[in-house]
């Protein structure tokens, strides 16, 4: 058992409360017991509004006071998000709530009665019993600036959603009426293409237009490196087209509307992006943090976003876990299997360390060094996306460094507190 569990054991006393509580989203289950493990009431059904959840409350401190147990704990799994209004309204009062992983309680289930069945009374006092035995974590409840970014990217990562849908239409409808399109305008994401797409141009259009007429509409969206070429590769392209030629009015209609939904979403996540800047910006040791070659703006933002205030962590290797990227064993016995990483905490957190670190490989030089090293090393040598999660540990590591001392990141010292790859440095 190590120190963490006992502190939380130590936490659970002869006058603690323990209340598990099932969260629904509209009637939550709760149940009591005390350090033993003893049942000390039967369960309370309330329902996820103001006056249920002081109904919760008024049933604690009853028990508390018949129990002589004036210290609460409020446990409940951080399944969907029904349970974060009831952790922040107990927040609010000054109380204890916990989290318990959901996994725990499913292996804990048959511990009473030897049956796997699930109910919501029985999983109320299973909460609590995984409560009592120290399995339980604090929930991250982010305020203020931090509680401005979660809600920053998931918005952010909602628009990008959306404008992923909408290009994947457009590419939809130009397959199906201009094929070509895309053989003479690379990308139709840029300015001379969108011109011609929001103007409703199909090849029909196009192939009666002269040259001269395709290069100023060409020259009215681009001003600059325009010629002539490009109007004859369009009008080649819409006279050979094998695109449908029916439907056209709706067609154009409907590219666009696209088009013009795909303008507005870009532009609304340009803004969004900027304000994001203007929040992180804010957070002690982010603008160091950007300052590194190779890591985003929206990296640092979600980063934050996922972890909160990093005064709140004691040790880096808190959010490693938080992310999932701790290691985990596979051996028994001589048997020793691969190790790999528990996934078991943030995938979200555990994804922006991961699109990170492949930037950092290829551009920064500290980093650089670093994948090469975790490729090639005598011991024990990983593939490549094996390097990149255990960049995104070492990545960890450094904003929670330069977070809570808002420090400036040194690669040459991050290159020396790697004994291996120092040693294998001076024999080079």
């Amino acid at each position: 058992m190590d120190s963490t569990q006992n502190n939380r054991l130590e936490q659970i006393t002869d006058k603690t409360l323990i209340i598990g509580i099932d969260v629904a989203k509209d009637k939550h289950v709760a149940r009591a017991i005390d350090d033993h493990g003893r049942d000390l009431a039967k369960r309370l059904v309330f329902e996820n509004s103001l006056t249920g959840f002081q109904s919760l409350l008024d049933w604690a401190e009853h028990l508390a006071e018949q129990q002589q147990r004036p210290h609460f704990m409020f446990g409940m799994e951080p399944t969907g998000h029904y349970w974060l209004n009831l952790a922040y309204h107990l927040k609010a009062q000054g109380l204890h709530a916990v989290v318990v992983n959901p996994t725990k309680v499913k292996r804990t289930k048959e511990l009473d009665d030897d049956s796997p069945t699930k109910n919501d009374t029985k999983d109320a006092k299973v909460i609590a019993q995984v409560v009592r035995a120290g399995r339980f974590h604090e929930p991250i409840l982010l305020e203020g600036l931090y509680a401005e970014l979660r809600e920053g990217m998931k918005l952010h990562d909602i628009m990008e959603k959306d404008l992923t849908s909408i290009k994947a239409q457009v590419q939809n409808a130009l397959d199906r009426y201009f094929p070509e399109f895309t053989t003479v305008f690379k990308d139709w994401t840029k300015k001379t293409p969108i011109h011609f797409l929001k103007k409703g141009y199909l090849p029909v259009d196009i192939a009666s237009c002269s040259e001269e007429a395709l290069l100023a509409e060409i020259k009215e969206a681009a001003k600059r490196g325009v010629g002539i070429k490009q109007a004859r590769s369009l009008k080649h392209a819409a006279e050979t087209s094998v695109g449908m030629t029916v439907g056209l009015t709706m067609a154009r209609e409907e590219i666009s509307y696209l088009i013009d939904q795909y303008v507005a979403i870009k532009g609304r996540i340009e803004a969004h992006e900027a304000r994001l800047e203007e929040l992180v910006l804010q957070v002690p040791g982010a603008r160091q943090m950007i300052a590194i070659k190779g890591v985003g703006v929206m990296t640092v933002a979600g980063f934050f976003a996922e972890v909160g205030d990093l005064s709140n962590y004691q040790d880096p290797r808190q959010i490693i876990k938080l992310a999932g990227l701790n290691l985990q064993l596979n051996q028994s016995g001589k048997f020793k299997g691969q190790t790999t990483i528990t996934k078991r905490g943030r995938r979200r957190l555990r994804s922006i360390l991961y699109l990170a670190a492949r930037p950092l490989s290829a551009n920064n030089e500290g980093f650089k060094q670093l994948h090469h090293y975790y490729r090639n090393r005598p011991d024990h040598p990983l593939t490549g996306k094996e390097s990149f999660v255990a960049l995104g540990r070492k990545l960890i590591k450094i904003f929670y460094v330069m977070g809570t001392r808002n420090c400036a990141f040194d690669g040459e010292r991050m290159m020396r507190d790697i004994p291996s790859l120092r040693s294998l440095q001076k024999v080079a």
